[in-house]
């Protein structure tokens, strides 16, 4: 009957996406019929219901209806032209200033609102239009936007982790959130690489930049600082004790309010409901996810589908590296079609078993797969980010594409340094004695 069941399922919940219906939808759906047909037939609605609901009752989950409000604030802030001249104050003389300074900017950019889509619009959205007046290339430049726009989504504050956690049953949130830093800076740094020696190859200096004066940069640096200083905040205070992550996804929400719209004032207050029904919008659809995960978790256990799979890749082979590899490649595929959190919620119950089974840690995992998810965001043929950063600089894929290249080779390195070397995701949790 278990057989049956996972089945039914997978064929369901192929189908229903198949024909476009909402991921949140498929799952219920496939999930419902699979619960009616051979587990509860009297109660099947009942139960789902319940774990529907159960699924999301959790105080840790509290931290993504906040991060993600505290996102758009930001997102809406007039925070990316500041970041961005923060960038150019040190990277203005650099060959490639405006390529690297896109980079930065969507890493910094990226991390506080918490979408790779905000961080390409945003920040590619600002630059485009000035490497287009320096004659860079605008494969390139689109490229060069698109790779690094999903970097945020590794660097706190974001809500990945803590999508994470809820799926992985528990592991700790603060110390998911320290142990993305390493990867989403070497994500960055490798990316900066490739766009320095292309910048130098193809002579990409901004000959007529000048060196800001005292004053000029002071205003810069001050001006940038109270956006930065988020990071600080909600970092600060989860590692001194002074809260939680979820007390400091709140703290985010009050600081991203009075920087807005009363320091900054780049948000009226009468713009205000628009910045809180989209934050409502957004969280009523991940946390649909959620739920939704939680009733297909429950028909998971009873079908002993991840079992199956954990058998299946076990038994086409014992070796450690060749075991991760499969497991990075089907969270590649799975990221191009799905986006973060429906995937975390769904695959995290079925592979994290398997990494565990050779020696992988919950941490370094939820790193590693956060990491494939977000690299799927910007890879043919249906990466959300890719669509986005060539829509903005009004290119097609195929003009892009090969300029992606050698930024894919990049990525996919960090990737497997993250992936093999438990140091990568580990020293600095370690080193604040979280592990």
């Amino acid at each position: 009957m278990e057989i049956q069941a996972a089945i039914v399922l997978v064929i369901l919940f192929s189908i229903t996406l198949s024909l476009k219906v909402p991921v949140s939808f498929s799952i219920i759906t496939s999930s419902l019929v699979t619960i009616v047909m051979f587990l509860t037939p009297k109660f099947g609605a009942f139960t789902a219901a319940q774990k529907l609901v159960t699924g999301i009752d959790s105080f840790s989950l509290l931290a993504v209806p906040f991060f993600i409000l505290a996102g758009q604030l930001m997102s809406s802030g007039g925070i990316a032209r500041r970041i961005i001249n923060l960038a150019m104050l040190f990277l203005g003389r650099v060959p490639g200033s405006l390529a690297l300074t896109n980079i930065a900017g969507n890493a910094l950019f990226g991390s506080l609102s918490g979408s790779g889509i905000a961080a390409a619009t945003a920040i590619g959205g600002v630059l485009d239009p000035m490497e287009k007046e320096q004659g860079y290339d605008r494969g390139f430049s689109a490229a060069t936007n698109i790779a690094s726009a999903p970097v945020g989504q590794l660097i706190p504050p974001t809500n990945a982790p803590i999508v994470y956690s809820a799926a992985a049953g528990g592991t700790s949130v603060a110390t998911l959130l320290m142990a993305g830093w390493i990867p989403g800076i070497l994500w960055a740094a490798l990316c900066m690489a490739v766009a320095f020696i292309y910048a130098k190859k193809h002579g990409y200096v901004v000959s007529s930049a000048k060196r800001a004066g005292f004053r000029e940069a002071a205003r810069i640096i001050l001006d940038a600082i109270p956006s930065l200083f988020l990071i600080v905040i909600i970092i600060g205070g989860i590692l001194s004790g002074y809260f939680t992550p979820t007390e400091a996804s709140g703290v985010a929400v009050v600081y991203a309010f009075i920087l807005s719209v009363f320091v900054y004032k780049s948000i009226p207050l009468r713009d205000i409901k628009k910045v809180f029904v989209s934050a409502g919008i957004m969280t009523t659809i991940i946390m649909l996810i959620i739920g939704a995960s939680s009733v297909l978790s429950f028909v998971l256990s009873f079908t002993g589908l991840p079992q199956a799979i954990s058998g299946l890749l076990l038994g086409f082979s014992t070796n450690r590296i060749v075991i991760l590899l499969l497991i990075n490649i089907i969270l590649l595929v799975v990221g191009t079609f799905m986006d973060m959190a429906p995937a975390l919620m769904i695959f995290t119950p079925i592979l994290l078993p398997v990494a565990k089974s050779v020696g992988m840690d919950a941490v370094q995992f939820g790193v590693m797969m956060i990491m494939n998810l977000a690299i799927g965001t910007v890879t043919p043929p249906v990466g959300s980010v890719l669509f986005v950063g060539c829509s903005i600089a009004s290119l097609k894929i195929e003009d892009v594409f090969r300029k992606l290249v050698p930024y894919f080779a990049a990525i996919i390195a960090a990737l497997l340094f993250v992936t093999f070397v438990p140091a990568a995701s580990g020293w600095l949790p370690s080193a604040l004695g979280m592990m």
